[in-house]
């Protein structure tokens, strides 16, 4: 099974805990192993299904439903995301360094989501908009640095305006689906 193939990689742990801690070595490293991916497809998998558990706190009628709709639209946001910040780094505001690889950047960026597994403490009615506002702006620091590390940025500004715009369009983007087809919350 791949999962257990990936958490028994005694290196998933250390990645996970250094991404969160926005070691720009750990990003460095997974965009340059190509076997990181399934981890960091893990990564985003797990902060999704804690992002759907912990919107529990913001109350609803259906859990199972709530806990799906909600970790489906954070993989989605994600994706969207991801997409995003590559089309903007790649063919809008590139460095004349910039070597484009989506492998490299979907590494990155799948571990800057590590902070999102803390998301999980949402389910507790009285954390979840600090925990989801705090997780928020952690993932979009861990975003900066993924991908300035992976899009060969020498300019953090650079960086900062990529993820920025990319993460705007993105909770756009979110609003838009939940607003439409998300469960009503009290």
């Amino acid at each position: 099974m791949v999962i257990t193939s990936i958490t028994a990689d005694k290196r998933f742990p250390r990645r996970l805990v250094g991404a969160a801690a926005l070691d720009v070595s750990i990003y460095e490293e997974v965009e340059a192993d190509r076997g990181a991916t399934a981890q960091a497809l893990t990564v985003v998998v797990l902060s999704s299904l804690a992002a759907g558990l912990g919107a529990r706190g913001f109350g609803g009628g259906d859990v199972a439903g709530g806990i799906a709709f909600f970790s489906a639209v954070a993989l989605a946001t994600w994706a969207a995301w991801a997409l995003l910040t590559y089309e903007i780094g790649v063919r809008i505001l590139p460095e004349p360094q910039t070597r484009a690889d989506v492998g490299e950047l979907l590494r990155t960026t799948g571990f800057a989501s590590a902070p999102g597994v803390l998301r999980v403490f949402g389910v507790l009615p009285w954390m979840t908009v600090p925990v989801f506002a705090v997780t928020a702006m952690w993932m979009l620091a861990a975003m900066i640095v993924g991908v300035r590390q992976a899009l060969d940025y020498t300019s953090t500004r650079r960086a900062v305006a990529v993820c920025v715009l990319g993460w705007v369009l993105a909770i756009i983007f979110a609003g838009v689906v939940g607003f439409f087809f998300g469960p009503r919350v009290s």
